[in-house]
């Protein structure tokens, strides 16, 4: 698409939005089911396009991506209603009599940028909740898993008219161009450098923004920890999607008490899950690219691998790798790692742990196994971090009940369920002040008697 175009494009959504036609909650839950439809009816393709950009196979396509947007539209389409209702708050007494009112409305035309590591439900959940407010929404998902994004584009052209939802394909060019155009929300999901630059460019038009981040999330493992069930929930979360999942363990930080337990335990899932050669599980998934494959590659250290580190360049498949004597100082431990690569480090006092993570920028998510009640109330009040759990991994970002989101350098802002209605909406507050009283008191001259009236008041 072009500039003109693009511009365009964002005229005739602002020109739709404001005729009122997306204001119904009957319209918005009848787009929802059309979606619903479509999504059902192409559920193979989208398995398929997964499995090209990304190596998965169709059960964690649908565990992972698809049934992960079903479940939010079925749940919008169960609440909208009682979301989009105005909200009656109680009316202070001063304002007596009135009726005191929030009131949910729509941004507008909205902007929904995804990445390429979930690109189907990464860029589908937000837009449900952005379509469940109200809002018209340009889409622009990732030019890194082609396949995803034009399956995409299909179905969402063939569900709506693009004053409605639209699909802008391509890649830094069309990005550009978007981020040009004045829009009334901008969602973005991706890396922290190009969330700064979206942050910059919606400064120029003062537009509102959630940002889904990243950055290294922590996995902390005590003493008291569960380790043969401690190692299976991690290697399920590090290595699913092949390690490219924005809150998968990062890292480990382990009591060094049970650090060769844990080690032990780890290498033996990594063999019950993938097997003896994960590089020829057709179920294990890929790298994205030869740019990241590269890049991986370089993060491993041959001398403190005590599992994997074997990559197949012509799959794009890089062995679930396991790093003992990890020190922060090592390269791996410089930047998110982003991939099916675990460094362990170790610790000897909990209170070593929570200093050195808030010395680290805001992570996105933090995981904690331990049987320490105490420790783990600890850990999650004084660290900072988007969102986690208590012995597991990952499963917090799957419910529609709770708010998903990052928290300084991991991002800002939320969505999932009425999180997500609430992200796409703006609350009016209005007050209905009726005609058949007028009380002086505010009026000017002002008189000793009403000062007194208005202490009374406002006290």
């Amino acid at each position: 698409m072009t500039e003109q175009e693009i511009k365009e494009l964002v005229s005739r959504q602002r020109k739709y939005f404001q005729t009122g036609a997306t204001l119904p909650v009957n319209i918005r839950a009848a787009a929802l089911r059309k979606l619903y439809a479509a999504i059902s009816k192409y559920e193979k393709d989208i398995h398929e396009a997964l499995r090209k950009d990304l190596g998965k196979s169709s059960f964690e396509s649908y565990m992972c991506e698809t049934g992960l947007v079903l479940e939010e539209i079925s749940y919008m389409l169960k609440h909208i209603r009682r979301f989009a209702a105005e909200k009656t708050v109680k009316t202070p007494l001063a304002q007596f009599h009135s009726h005191s009112c929030q009131k949910p409305s729509p941004y507008g035309v909205t902007l929904i940028m995804s990445p390429w590591n979930y690109p189907f439900m990464l860029t589908l959940s937000p837009l449900v909740d952005a379509m469940a407010a109200g809002n018209t929404a340009v889409v622009k998902p990732s030019a890194y898993s082609p396949h995803t994004s034009d399956v995409i584009r299909h179905i969402l052209t063939q569900c709506f008219d693009p004053q409605y939802v639209a699909v802008v394909t391509g890649g830094r060019a069309e990005n550009t161009c978007l981020l040009r155009e004045h829009f009334d929300y901008i969602f973005f999901t991706g890396s922290q450098a190009v969330g700064k630059e979206v942050m910059r460019s919606a400064a120029e038009h003062l537009t509102p923004i959630t940002l889904e981040l990243g950055g290294k999330s922590p996995c902390i493992v005590d003493q008291t920890a569960n380790i043969k069930l401690a190692a299976k929930r991690i290697v399920f979360g590090k290595y699913l999607n092949c390690g490219q999942t924005c809150v998968a363990p990062d890292y480990i930080y382990c009591h060094r008490s049970v650090k060769d337990r844990l080690i032990k335990e780890v290498q033996k899932q990594i063999q019950k899950q993938y097997g003896k050669q994960p590089l020829n599980n057709p179920n294990y998934g890929k790298i994205i690219n030869e740019k990241h494959f590269d890049r991986l590659l370089g993060l491993i250290d041959g001398s403190k691998t005590v599992h994997g580190g074997s990559s197949d360049r012509k799959t794009l498949r890089i062995e679930p790798t396991v790093m003992d004597n990890v020190t922060f100082a090592d390269a791996v431990m410089q930047e998110e790692i982003f991939g099916p690569i675990m460094p362990i480090l170790v610790f000897d006092e909990l209170d070593e742990v929570i200093h050195n993570i808030n010395a680290m920028p805001h992570p996105l998510a933090l995981y904690f196994f331990t049987s320490d009640k105490a420790a783990a109330k600890k850990v999650t009040s004084r660290c900072g971090f988007g969102g986690g759990c208590i012995n597991d991994t990952i499963i917090h970002l799957a419910t529609t009940e709770m708010g998903f989101g990052g928290f300084g350098e991991s991002g800002m802002g939320a969505y999932h369920g009425k999180i997500g209605f609430d992200t796409f909406s703006h609350y009016k507050s209005i007050v209905d002040k009726k005609t058949w009283l007028d009380l002086p008191m505010r009026y000017q001259p002002y008189r000793k008697q009403h000062e007194k009236m208005i202490r009374f008041f406002l006290k």
